[in-house]
């Protein structure tokens, strides 16, 4: 059951934090794909201090963004868990000069300032015994040179009583994740590929998972059994059906890579996030912060622009509804929940005037959402007597444009009503 905190949300702030942040190289994929080895991968554990963390800080930046919610990585395919679990000594808590509990801190700051806590967690553990015992769907590959150590067994033999071993190890993490860190309102699983719903026990497992709370929501990554879609950093052309949220890095890694310095500009970041919410979707932008728990300055910055743009338009984001569709207006839209005001996204400085096609609701009132500036607005055209509307013209100069995307608030008399006919010949005048 969706609620509707999380389609009002609009965004969230996604961190990638864990030991790889030490060497800065790929979280887990650097050893699973043969880049580094398994046993170098892990030395990362003795430098991982976490020296300059502070969840405080992290949420304060989380809330400046404009952030409705929050998902940290609870463990990676690493198997390092970031929170104190009972069930295996590979943990920062247990393994690493940090010696904290990442988890609990981190969703204590969340709490204390009404930011939705997520929590993400990998379904695999490229670094627990039991984890290899078995193939995908159980069937035996034919070239096992081809299998890789992490995953599966590279011998052609399964072994079910150690996969239940591990199913068990995970139902456990994932009791303490739900019960002693606060309520959690989201959880975000990765990895399910790996194995089909009826080895990971589903629909079982996640009504194990609802017992901790009712209200749970679950990404889509559950083999069929979550509660909404998550595309990943190819922003979507059509809307994915029922909710969704986007998944994006603010450069082109999901952990800190110190090398990475292909980020996306501020106004890129806000066009994206103006694309997901036009369609009804979320933004989940990631972050990376250093071994030290820092985040890096450059993606402070853009956190704290977006936020600064969400602000001064507030009104046309969180709790709205999907817009028009673009071939009525080409920026997106997004509508008040009584579906009486339309705010529509402007992304260049406009030169006269903008276009509206195929409304047909009278319009009340027309202004710049930043400013309250009132725009004239002209109607040309039109064929009443088939319902077909005119288009709206609306006037406006350069200086009333945003400096990243100018929001024009169009309030209407009633309810919106698009036309969305082929028009028709006008046989008599």
């Amino acid at each position: 059951m969706m609620q509707n905190w999380f389609e009002d949300a609009k965004l969230g702030i996604f961190i990638h934090y864990g030991i790889y942040a030490v060497k800065g190289i790929a979280e887990s994929w650097s050893f699973f794909n043969g880049r580094i080895s398994y046993e170098e991968y892990m030395e990362q554990l003795e430098g991982f201090t976490a020296s300059k963390f502070d969840a405080g800080s992290w949420a304060e930046l989380i809330e400046k963004a404009g952030a409705k919610y929050a998902v940290l990585t609870s463990k990676h395919h690493d198997g390092v868990a970031l929170f104190d679990t009972k069930y295996s000594d590979l943990s920062v808590m247990k393994k690493t000069p940090a010696k904290k509990d990442i988890i609990k801190e981190f969703n204590n700051a969340l709490e204390k300032r009404g930011i939705h806590i997520g929590v993400y967690y990998s379904l695999i553990d490229w670094s627990h015994p039991d984890y290899p015992s078995v193939y995908a769907n159980g069937e035996i590959p034919e070239d096992l040179s081809k299998v890789n150590r992490f995953s599966n067994p590279t011998d052609g033999v399964q072994d079910e009583d150690k996969w239940k071993r591990f199913l068990e190890f995970n139902n456990h993490q994932l009791s303490e994740l739900l019960t002693n860190y606060g309520k959690v309102d989201l959880l975000w699983f990765d990895g399910d590929w790996e194995r089909s719903a009826k080895q990971w026990n589903l629909p079982s497992f996640k009504e194990y998972l609802q017992s901790f709370n009712k209200d749970i929501i679950i990404n889509s990554r559950l083999q069929g059994y979550g509660d909404y879609k998550t595309p990943e950093q190819g922003i979507p052309i059509t809307r994915p059906e029922g909710p969704w949220e986007f998944c994006t890095t603010i450069n082109d890694s999901w952990g800190y890579v110190p090398h990475d310095n292909h980020y996306k500009t501020l106004k890129q970041i806000i066009r994206m996030f103006v694309d997901c919410i036009s369609m009804g979707g979320n933004m989940l932008l990631d972050v990376g912060p250093m071994e030290d728990g820092t985040i890096p300055e450059q993606q402070q910055d853009i956190l704290i622009g977006l936020g600064n743009w969400i602000r001064q338009n507030e009104e046309a984001i969180h709790g709205t509804r999907e817009g028009i569709m673009q071939r009525y207006w080409a920026g997106g839209s997004t509508l008040s929940k009584d579906k009486k005001t339309l705010y529509l996204f402007v992304h260049d400085t406009p030169q006269e005037s903008l276009c509206l096609k195929g409304l047909s609701t009278p319009i009340k009132r027309i202004s710049v959402l930043h400013t309250s500036k009132e725009l004239k607005h002209e109607v040309h055209g039109g064929v009443p007597w088939f319902n077909i509307p005119g288009t709206t013209w609306i006037y406006i100069s350069p200086e009333d444009a945003n400096e990243h995307i100018t929001v024009i608030k169009v309030e209407l008399e009633d309810e919106i009503d698009m036309y969305g006919g082929a028009g028709a010949v006008v046989t008599h005048n």
